[in-house]
């Protein structure tokens, strides 16, 4: 849930679509959401939290450098702490 500020919530479907779901969430909006960023102008503030009813087997290399929509260099690169080179390579190989 949004607490201040907008942030852009996306969600990647299971394998073999991989396809995006992504949507730009304001204070009060709720989603079911794999990674957010900010994309407003201040600061934003959201609270998350992980469950699953149904848990199942997910390629996570093939979700997330497979995925119908690339998730941007600066997303991925960020997440692995890694230089967007690295991401570029990987994302190379898939």
């Amino acid at each position: 849930m949004v607490v201040e500020g907008s942030v852009e919530a996306d969600f990647v479907t299971s394998a073999p679509k991989n396809r995006i779901i992504s949507k730009v969430l304001k204070k009060g909006d709720v989603f079911v959401l794999h990674f957010q960023r900010n994309v407003g102008y201040g600061n934003a503030i959201s609270l998350s939290g992980l469950s699953s009813q149904n848990p199942e087997i997910i390629t996570v290399a093939n979700s997330i450098f497979g995925s119908n929509r690339d998730i941007g260099d600066d997303i991925l690169a960020k997440a692995f702490q890694v230089e967007k080179s690295v991401v570029d390579q990987i994302q190379e190989k898939n």
